[in-house]
């Protein structure tokens, strides 16, 4: 044995002496603490002041949100005494402090990540690699042409967003060799699961197996789809029967699996607050209970069959606060409707929300997605799909998805989440925030029931409106810098290159799938297919049973969809246009990158900087950050001592704007010198000045000829905007 290992395994017999010793030890020392008087909230504030230089206390220390809700710099026992959760226990009473008793000590949260590779065996590799890697859920993610019964041979882009499933073969193909005994299966259906878990039934009985131990979803969510998109292709009373049929058939023939998914994700993405998306989720989920009910199932039953999904978002605090006061509302829901216990348990799977995530710089979205899965482990997830950091721009590949992937697994296996059974149970601020979320969101849920229910209220464009309101705030907010989006309205990173969006061939795409399902359709008994569909089309009950016969037969999934009752007009509303909180900015920092490569030319901006370094340095390198936002030219320089110097500077360098940077207690004596000089050096450049006049030199620094001010209180869109629109980069 060498020194060194002698060394190390004598370290390592020490510790375990150590831990052993201190394992033993019952008794501890009173450690007295009278030497510390406990400081006042006043004395604090006063420390506080202090430090704050004479910025506001109120404005600077508690934090408003898009919510309705201020966080308070310090939250104190005294005032949170009585709503501390003394009596309540994880997995106990109304769930507020998680589903299960054991937390995620003997289960751990799911890792779902999702599948999206467009042909049917690239992605049964992919789920099987996934799985092989850390996953513990199939995770499958299906493509627009799918989720809307289309034929991928009529698809204008398929494989769009995920994987293209027509056939019969297809779903073979894709399940092809899963473990769905064992681990769950996670598959978003879009506005009608009846054909799609037809499918999976029908290619589990080819495999002599039935469907009693899968677990996971085949979900739809009708009116989530209908917020989305704006209609339906059939009316909801018979998307309802259809989720009513799926239920029936799953609670008999596969009690594990569930069939009504709930999402959040088109309120979130459409720019919500959570109390809204919070809200909106939950009525959505209420209105599928009622119609279960008139179809025929149990309270017991219909809540059985729902899973809700929740988009994580970027204030950390509140998304824990979300989670842990749904449940509780949940619970009392269930309870009215005279559901047992067990019912009363809400299933959460969760993911960061997209709205929050950026094209520019898109390795943040490493950290933003960190963040919100933490959140929501904390707040007591079930399972929490995280997507690749280039979600807004591609589909993942082997390295984003191994990131996203093993962030849950260090959290898991390294950071210790499993062991902590509700962290944020007890804290002031955490309890103190549940309380005020669970009061907002039931008070808007009760809104939305007032106006009749969440479908209603969407006829009426309520959400619509209540969501563009929230929306514009928070556009607002990032044009003033207000909110910091890193990379994009701030720190922009002036040397990145966009990464590659691989586009896919849709052509070949298209192709292939053509070639694929001709093949499968040439061995096709036809009369039988069309026997088979007809009575699908005719079943008045059990029309699961009907559609995987007739999936057995051959037919196609937009077949399958076609075969189902349509009873009367679909249903038409505005739809919530999906956005993100950086396209504008995005949009903005893209048509100055095209049109300087295809110009060769940029917005030019020249710095005054008057004096020596010190004197301007601070102003220069925020207006130098403030117009890369927009990826502008900043010709910068060292100072220069007269007016007359930085005039002719500015006038060699034909720049399309020049600012002014130097300090308030010089701009007195500079501006109204230098400004006319300027102009008349660069006629038609744009004058601005570096700062925020003073209202009693406001009068005097316009008359001199300063056209706008860049400060912390400009706004950085508008005025990119303009300077682009002068340019000519913009009608």
């Amino acid at each position: 044995m060498s020194n060194e290992t002698k060394t190390q395994a004598e370290s390592e017999l020490d510790l375990q002496a150590i831990l052993k010793k201190a394992e033993q030890q019952t008794e501890f020392p009173d450690v007295p603490l009278d030497e510390f008087t406990p400081p006042t909230y006043e004395e604090w504030k006063e420390n506080c002041i202090t430090l704050l230089k004479g910025a506001p206390f109120e404005k600077k220390m508690f934090t408003k949100t898009y919510e309705g809700i201020t966080f308070d710099p310090m939250y104190f026992r005294n005032t949170t005494e009585e709503i501390l959760p003394r009596t309540s226990f994880p997995g106990m009473d109304d769930f507020l402090r998680g589903s299960r008793p054991n937390g995620y000590i003997k289960s751990p949260w799911g890792i779902a990540q999702a599948c999206d590779e467009t042909m049917p065996a690239e992605n049964n590799e992919l789920l099987k690699y996934e799985l092989e890697k850390g996953s513990t859920i199939y995770h499958i993610k299906l493509d627009q042409s799918t989720l809307t019964g289309q034929d991928a041979r009529e698809a204008e882009k398929p494989g769009d967003e995920g994987c293209s499933v027509t056939t019969l073969d297809d779903m073979h193909v894709l399940l092809d060799g899963l473990k769905l005994d064992e681990q769950p299966l996670y598959l978003y259906a879009g506005q009608t699961a009846l054909p799609l878990l037809s499918m999976v039934a029908a290619v589990r009985r080819a495999s002599g197996k039935d469907m009693q131990a899968v677990c996971g979803f085949i979900g739809a969510d009708p009116i989530g789809e209908l917020a989305e998109r704006g209609t339906l292709s059939a009316t909801l009373s018979d998307r309802y029967d259809e989720l009513a049929e799926c239920a029936k058939w799953a609670i008999a023939n596969a009690p594990e699996l569930r069939t009504i998914m709930v999402r959040s994700d088109v309120y979130s993405r459409g720019g919500a607050n959570d109390i809204q998306e919070a809200s909106y989720t939950i009525d959505t989920a209420v209105t599928y209970l009622r119609e279960m009910q008139k179809r025929g199932l149990s309270i017991d039953e219909a809540a059985s069959q729902i899973m809700f999904g929740f988009s994580m978002g970027a204030n950390f605090f509140l998304q824990i606060a979300k989670l842990r006061a749904m449940r509780p509302i949940w619970a009392q829901i269930i309870a009215a409707f005279g559901g047992s216990t067990e019912s009363q348990r809400m299933h959460v799977h969760a993911r960061p929300a997209l709205f929050f995530k950026t094209v520019y710089d898109p390795y943040v979205n490493m950290l933003r997605n960190t963040t919100e899965i933490f959140s929501g482990v904390v707040g007591g997830i079930d399972s929490f799909e995280n997507a690749p950091f280039d979600e807004p721009i591609r589909k993942g590949d082997v390295f984003s998805r191994r990131i996203a992937r093993n962030v849950q697994i260090i959290l898991q296996e390294e950071f210790g989440l499993l062991q902590p059974i509700d962290p944020a149970g007890g804290s002031w601020a955490v309890e103190s925030l549940t309380k005020q979320v669970k009061e907002k969101i039931w008070e808007a849920f009760q809104t939305v029931e007032g106006a009749g229910g969440i479908v209603e209220a969407l006829k009426a464009g309520k959400p619509q409106q209540a969501i563009g309101e929230v929306l514009a705030e928070r556009f607002k907010n990032a044009e003033l810098r207000r909110d910091r989006i890193v990379g994009n309205n701030m720190y922009p990173n002036m040397t990145e290159k966009l990464l590659d969006p691989r586009t896919e061939d849709w052509a070949e795409n298209k192709k292939a799938r053509t070639e694929a399902i001709e093949a499968y359709l040439a061995d096709i008994d036809g009369k039988y297919r069309a026997e088979k569909l007809e009575a699908l089309s005719k079943a008045q009950t059990d029309r699961v049973t009907a559609a995987i016969a007739a999936a057995e037969a051959g037919a196609t999934l937009p077949e399958l969809w076609a075969a189902l009752p349509k009873t009367g007009e679909a249903p038409s509303v505005e739809k919530i246009t999906p956005h993100r909180w950086s396209e504008r900015f995005e949009g903005l920092r893209h048509r100055t990158e095209k049109y300087a490569a295809d110009k060769g030319d940029n917005v030019r901006i020249f710095l005054a900087n008057m004096g020596p370094i010190p004197q301007h340095k601070a102003r220069a390198d925020f207006t130098t950050g403030f117009l890369q936002v927009g990826a502008f030219e900043v010709l910068r320089n060292d100072g220069f001592k007269t007016t007359d110097e930085a005039a002719a500077a500015a006038a060699e360098s034909g720049a399309d704007a020049v600012v002014i940077c130097s300090t308030d207690a010089t701009y007195p004596e500079i501006v109204p010198d230098l400004a006319p000089k300027l102009h008349k050096a660069l006629p038609a450049a744009t004058v601005y000045l570096a700062g925020a006049a003073p209202k009693e030199l406001l009068e005097t620094y316009n008359a001199a000829g300063i056209d706008d001010y860049i400060s912390v209180r400009a706004n950085c869109y508008k005025i990119l905007q303009f300077l682009q629109q002068k340019k000519g980069m913009m009608a």
